[in-house]
């Protein structure tokens, strides 16, 4: 039960006395009524307990509390408890929190430190990696074996999620990219009279490198993601380990088949992705340059020749070997904890499309070099 405290006054010394009950319950009211008399100007204060029929822990920690802060005001503190037992209860919580504003604080790392430990870190990443592309190596060959292995039920199903769901989204973001590339490329091609040269840019650049980048770093986006999500959500709900119980292999039925539906399904949706920048940039040039499609058309055949087209294709696999890959294997580290989730998903995009930019450099070097 809370009974208001009550408070003297005397020249510089103050006196409060407790009644009723010093417990959970109660405490919140209680540090209201104290809270007025931090106020107060004086040099000595008692705090008389004697009143009170009930203290818990809770009302230890509040009467430490207290104390502490006068005493860190530099104000004379004296304490009259009721009995053995409220002294006891006092002891037991000064002790504890004590001991626990002793804990030892957390040593700054050097330079030095931090450097070993993330090498470490990224050490252990790329060994697991490995091992995650030795079982999907291992599994690609049992399943090859005979095609009793292939779950082409569930290779259609992650083509349809993975891929055919995403067609809107790569052909809107395409052609918007198509948009804005020949725009900013009519604008300079119109100050030395090279309008028909827009065609030789937009086919070179879309074929051979932004509609395979486009199509990569969306999927990496959605598809990606959503691979590390599920198979985390799975793994958190210890699903994975249902299916070994049962004798399922979690990388015959989850792993292979998003995988392989991404390498067959990523090259036609680069080839989508050419189409509608392409015909993005037909608009521009047919309104800003006032080059007719059949014009258009003519050039585009003339000078893109159909190799540079194949070069955005080959592209595609390897991309979506790498998305789906990294997406998977992030899922797969996904701990114990729905945080992890959400880290492991942002980690997969991140390094999804790192992965992709190093391989489309490698491709560039390497057709490059080959004249290609």
């Amino acid at each position: 039960m809370y009974i208001k405290p009550l408070i003297d006054l005397q020249d510089t010394k103050l006196s409060i006395t407790f009644n009723g009950d010093l417990s959970l319950a109660t405490i919140a009211t209680i540090q209201k009524e104290i809270a007025k008399i931090k106020t107060y100007s004086f040099e000595e204060i008692t705090l008389n307990f004697q009143s009170i029929d009930f203290l818990d822990t809770a009302g230890g920690i509040f009467i430490y509390e207290l104390q502490k802060y006068f005493k860190d005001k530099g104000i004379s503190v004296s304490t009259v408890l009721k009995d053995e037992l409220q002294k006891s209860t006092l002891e037991l919580v000064t002790s504890n929190m004590q001991r626990s504003s002793q804990l030892p604080q957390k040593k700054e790392e050097s330079f030095l430190e931090v450097t070993g430990r993330l090498f470490y870190e990224y050490y252990i990443g790329f060994i697991s990696f490995l091992q995650f592309f030795g079982e999907l190596f291992v599994t690609n060959i049992r399943s090859m074996t005979s095609l009793k292995n292939i779950r082409f039920k569930e290779i259609a199903f992650e083509i349809n999620e993975s891929a055919i769901k995403a067609l809107g989204i790569i052909a809107l973001t395409s052609f918007l990219i198509g948009l804005v590339v020949a725009y900013q490329s009519a604008y300079q091609l119109k100050i030395y009279g090279a309008n028909i040269f827009i065609v030789d840019m937009l086919g070179l650049s879309i074929f051979r490198e932004l509609s395979p980048l486009i199509t990569a770093i969306v999927i990496a986006g959605r598809s990606g993601s959503a691979y590390a999500a599920q198979i985390g959500a799975m793994k958190i709900t210890q699903e994975l380990d249902a299916m070994k119980t049962m004798g399922f292999e979690p990388f015959a039925f989850l792993v292979l088949p998003r995988i392989i539906a991404l390498v067959i399904m990523m090259p036609i949706l680069i080839f989508v992705s050419d189409m509608m920048a392409m015909f993005g940039g037909l608009i521009v040039a047919n309104l800003d340059l006032h080059i007719t499609p059949e014009l258009f058309i003519d050039r585009f055949r003339e000078v893109i020749a159909a190799k540079h087209f194949y070069v955005g294709i080959v592209k595609g696999p390897f991309f979506a070997f790498l998305i789906a890959s990294i997406g998977i294997y992030r899922g797969l580290m996904v701990k114990d904890d729905t945080q992890s989730i959400g880290f492991n998903t942002t980690k997969s995009v991140v390094e999804s499309i790192f992965a992709v930019i190093v391989c489309d450099a490698v491709f560039s070097i390497a057709f490059t070099n080959l004249g290609i």
